[in-house]
């Protein structure tokens, strides 16, 4: 029963190691990007072996915590915490299906959040925005993939919603770009590039919100409207 009792202990120890690192991460402020102290380092810091740290970073990057890379280090990855497939699309198998329902709850949703966009982005945020919609436009109109783009406009979007939740809500679309592109047999690029042309064109060209009128925000809402109905109907 001791023997027992010390192995689950033991299999247990990178889990607890795994935690001691995401509180470092977080009591040294490092953003996306930035590296983590070397093995060596957190070996001595965490007062754990090198397999046991080693054990820990695989659990971290599976779940999107920390990126390895072979022969530079580890690193805080993009969007930390936020899995690729949270919801575990991939294993669904009827993708006509899937495709259609993904519709609909991003009918629900991001109409809003570019009306929030309208509301809240930058000048710099809108320069990356339009920049991104002539990029998905020209690799649409070339035939060529044009899934990264088009996943990267809409990221932009919601970067610039004024939100911290509404970005990490992309996580759980990100598998629906491609997947629509090929369940429509990239039949709607015409329709793709009209919307995406509404949208950009409703942003602020100066990078200045909207002027208040006699009603407050009314002004800022009537921009948020038309950017919303831009989405609609929704391509991805």
């Amino acid at each position: 029963m001791k023997g027992m009792a010390m192995a689950r202990a033991e299999s247990g120890l990178p889990e607890q190691i795994s935690e001691k690192i995401i509180q470092l991460i977080l009591d040294e402020h490092l953003e996306q990007g930035d590296r983590l102290p070397k093995e060596a380092v957190l070996v001595e810091r965490l007062g754990a072996g090198r397999s046991t740290v080693r054990e820990a970073m695989k659990l971290l990057q599976s779940r999107n915590i920390v990126r390895i890379k072979q022969g530079s280090g580890t690193y805080v990855a993009s969007n930390p915490g936020v899995a690729d497939d949270p919801l575990g699309f991939t294993f669904i198998g009827d993708k006509q299906r899937l495709a259609r329902d993904l519709l609909e709850v991003r009918f629900m949703i991001e109409p809003q959040m570019a009306s929030m966009a309208a509301e809240h982005a930058t000048k710099d945020q809108i320069m990356c925005i339009r920049e991104l919609c002539d990029e998905s436009e020209r690799l649409a109109e070339a035939g060529e993939d044009y899934s990264a783009a088009d996943t990267a406009f809409h990221n932009a979007i919601a970067e610039s919603c004024g939100n911290l939740v509404v970005p990490r809500l992309m996580g759980i679309f990100k598998t629906s770009v491609p997947l629509f592109i090929d369940v429509t047999g990239k039949k709607l690029v015409e329709e793709t590039i009209r919307t995406h042309r509404g949208t950009r064109c409703d942003v602020p060209a100066s990078g200045v919100q909207p002027q208040h009128d006699r009603r407050g925000r009314a002004g800022k809402k009537r921009v948020g409207a038309r950017t919303a109905r831009a989405f609609l109907p929704f391509t991805f």
